[in-house]
């Protein structure tokens, strides 16, 4: 049967399944990320009725982690695994068999109760581990169904994406715009080629996204749907829209700003279908954006004049406005649920 399948986020879906248990002479037991998320995960066991975790066990994509020495002497096991936090919001969609109780930072918990403060209810998924190479084994897993080293590099991809370089798709699969953006990353900070294939490579992605955080104005598209971006910034003048940038499903973009101070930028996007069709939700196009209305055109552009849209043959769109400091940035997510 498949491997257990944990988490969800942007509409990739890690859904609870069961795997066939082997006994092994080798006990310990392990997990393994084969997902693009940096994960931490909180194990959960029962027997005679009694319930306790442990957590928090980091397993960076394509890597394996020893959570449990010895031999599993546990009736149940259960499993809560989540993105670090710099992934932003991720729902833990599985079909929770039970709720227990987690901490802060490393623990150890008897009981399904919180009694500490820091200490919260989440939804468990129960698993059950398979054999692999004699080591019992609990995966977590993607719908792409990556090998260990395919989620190492579509990890890399994403916390590009999330850093501001243009990565898509991200599929575990090398290609011209990816190697252009780790070429970027690693020029810009002066690192080695060889740099990419160290194990602490990972850590300093996430360092660089949350540097990157705090600057500018960062899309990502937490739908299911291809997403097209508008942009707008104030000039002397006259406010200077541009279009379009592709954001595919799960990635993030940083469109590039002036270097100001205070600022105040225009945001505006829509889903569309393959064939480039703006899609609809409920009779409404499914879009972001707000009350300003600027000038915008099908195809790739760069307009300044914003009279009489319709009558010079462009489409006139609701932007948001958007107030970005030179020491906070922002970021709008694209969901479905909040147009």
């Amino acid at each position: 049967m498949a491997p257990a399948r944990l988490f969800s986020v942007e509409r990739i879906f890690f859904a609870a399944a069961f795997v066939a248990f082997a006994s092994s002479a080798r006990a310990d037991l392990q997990l393994c990320n084969r997902t693009s998320f940096a994960a931490e995960a909180a194990l959960g066991v029962e027997s005679g009725g009694a319930q306790a975790t442990r957590g928090w066990f980091r397993v960076d994509p394509g890597q394996c982690r020893v959570v449990l020495h010895g031999k599993i002497e546990a009736e149940r096991l259960y499993v809560h695994a989540r993105a670090l936090a710099v992934y932003g919001p991720v729902k833990p969609l599985n079909a929770a068999q039970i709720e227990l109780c987690v901490g802060q930072g490393d623990f150890l918990i008897a009981g399904s109760h919180c009694a500490k403060a820091g200490e919260k209810i989440v939804p468990f998924a129960e698993v059950r581990p398979r054999d692999i190479e004699g080591t019992p084994t609990v995966l977590l897993a993607e719908p792409a169904d990556y090998a260990a080293d395919q989620a190492r590099f579509a990890a890399v991809q994403r916390l590009l994406a999330l850093a501001g370089y243009g990565v898509e798709p991200i599929d575990g699969l090398t290609g011209p715009r990816t190697d252009t953006a780790l070429a970027a990353f690693l020029r810009e900070r002066g690192l080695a080629s060889d740099t990419a294939a160290s194990p602490a490579f990972l850590d300093l992605l996430i360092d660089a996204v949350r540097e990157s955080a705090s600057r500018g104005l960062l899309w990502c598209n937490e739908t299911a749907h291809t997403v097209m971006a508008a942009l707008g910034v104030d000039e002397p003048n006259a406010v200077a829209v541009r279009g379009w940038w592709r954001i595919t499903p799960g990635a993030c973009v940083r469109p590039d700003l002036p270097p100001r101070g205070v600022q105040q930028v225009y945001s505006f996007a829509e889903a569309i279908e393959e064939s480039g069709a703006p899609i609809e939700n409920a009779g409404r196009a499914l879009q972001w954006g707000g009350r300003t209305e600027l000038c915008t055109r099908n195809t790739k552009f760069e307009i300044r004049e914003h009279g009489r849209c319709e009558t010079r043959g462009l489409s006139p769109r609701g932007f948001a406005v958007i107030e970005i400091t030179a020491r906070t940035g922002t970021t709008i997510r694209f969901r479905e649920t909040d147009r």
